[in-house]
């Protein structure tokens, strides 16, 4: 049963948990609520690894009202006396942990649950939370809308950095990965698409049940869900790949010509990168007004419109640098954003377009484009000043040009073999800045990086020409 919040802390509810004891000999403490991230510090929680979602939902676009179950199962990495999951807005009705109901209570984005028992070090267990209520749309710190969006016909949910909390409880924060599988019921004649690949499609009594499964590890930023009428396509790739895109009807003619090279895209990609990570790929395009960004969205990027080139190249480059190796924390961003600026660079370089080393001299001369000449230098692309900047130009365009640097410094074929060996090395796991340098120090010895992370990767202002 839930325990009023109205009172209540998030330190003194986590105390008023914890002095109910409990059983089997173990005598836990409470979980963190938040891992500390440098820009979102309330994001994720302590003491506990997730290893699976399992969300059973239903939509009604009409009265906006989401509804379901969502289960976790996770392992205990401490003993626990409670634990926390995030979880903005919505109302909880019923929390079990293991099949036994459990005592909850709300504050602010944290659902704190106490289990019948408390959970030892290492113990598997299973948390579902039973919720309803009307999805909220969250603005971030640079004014850009995530969570749950409303559509014309629908919605769309997009995750980053902290938006998935606003349609599931889990654990929220980059650093801890699951697989997913989650089924979506919705009226009849709208559609479901999330991530992975569609095991299922049940249609009965005027609503159709959709069934997505992602079997490789996935940060919850990555998730989501997207509800409407859409046009569908399935092809694959040359090696047999699946595709599926889904597409606004109103979008359709516009994306058909750049998402039919999205096989191209992925087998230029795989020559470069490695083994493409995930068992599908594909996309999702909505009208611009329903969304106001691109999402390397794990398996399926989300579109706002149909994208060109470059921007296609870019999100699915995420596939790699993002979405299978993922930043432990959201200082660290530049590692999904410089590598897919760069991969656009590659594109180019490669189809006739630019070289790298000629967009490189453009960005550093101000010949570029308009307004990136001056932000490109604000601060350091491994340093964002704050949450609102952790996703502006200095982590895209300047990150790209730490990569370029590297290139430079140790030439074309120990470059390639560098950034071929991150995403292997890293493949379904997590990584910071340290982790890279680190890395490319190891495996280009007798190179000089100093200056590169000295004035370029951590260095405030624009750089000398080294």
């Amino acid at each position: 049963m839930p325990v009023p919040a109205t009172a209540v802390t998030v330190a003194a509810a986590l105390t008023v948990l914890t002095a109910c004891g409990g059983s089997g000999g173990v005598h836990g403490t409470p979980g963190g609520s938040g891992v500390r991230d440098p820009y979102f510090p309330k994001a994720g929680n302590g003491g506990y690894d997730v290893t699976h979602y399992a969300l059973d939902l239903a939509y009604d676009p009409e009265a906006d009202h989401l509804s379901g179950t969502a289960a976790l199962t996770a392992r205990a990495t401490q003993d626990l006396s409670a634990f926390s999951l995030d979880l903005k807005g919505l109302d909880v009705e019923r929390v079990t942990v293991d099949g036994e109901a459990a005592r909850w209570n709300r504050t602010g984005q944290e659902l704190t649950v106490r289990s019948p028992d408390d959970i030892g070090d290492g113990t598997r267990f299973r948390v579902a939370v039973r919720y309803s209520g009307t999805p909220e749309t969250i603005t971030d710190p640079d004014g850009s809308q995530e969570g749950w969006l409303r559509t014309d016909d629908g919605a769309l949910a997009l995750g980053q950095p902290t938006g998935s909390m606003a349609w599931f409880p889990g654990n929220h924060h980059p650093s801890d990965k699951a697989a997913y599988d989650i089924t979506v019921t919705v009226p009849e004649g709208l559609r479901a698409v999330s991530n992975g690949e569609l095991t299922s499609e049940r249609a009965s009594g005027g609503r159709t049940s959709f069934t997505w499964h992602t079997a490789e590890p996935m940060a919850s930023y990555l998730a989501t869900l997207a509800i409407g009428e859409y046009d569908i396509a399935r092809f694959a790739t040359e090696d047999g790949l699946p595709v599926y895109t889904a597409v606004d009807p109103d979008q359709a003619g516009a994306s058909r010509v750049v998402l039919g090279r999205i096989p191209e895209v992925v087998e230029w990609a795989r020559d470069l990168f490695g083994p493409y990570p995930f068992s599908t790929t594909g996309a999702i395009v909505e009208d611009a007004e329903d969304a106001g960004y691109a999402l390397e969205t794990q398996s399926r990027p989300v579109f706002p419109g149909a994208p060109d080139v470059a921007l296609l190249v870019h999100e699915l480059a995420h596939q790699w640098y993002g979405d299978s190796v993922t930043p432990k924390t959201w200082r660290d961003m530049w590692l999904n954003e410089g590598f897919a600026t760069y991969a656009e660079w590659l594109w180019e370089e490669d189809h006739g377009g630019d070289s790298a080393q000629e967009t490189f001299e453009a960005l550093y001369d101000g010949t570029y484009s308009g307004d990136e000449e001056e932000a490109v230098w604000e601060f350091a692309p491994a340093d964002p000043p704050d949450a609102a900047h952790v996703s502006a130009d200095p982590v895209y365009l300047r990150g790209a040009m730490v990569l370029h640097k590297i290139r430079q410094t140790v030439g074309d074929d120990a470059f390639f073999e560098l950034i071929r060996g991150w995403a292997g090395a890293r493949r379904h796991g997590n990584a910071d800045t340290g982790d890279f340098t680190a890395y490319v120090e190891k495996k280009a010895p007798g190179h000089d990086f100093d200056g590169i992370w000295e004035e370029w990767l951590y260095g405030d202002g624009k750089p000398e020409r080294l």
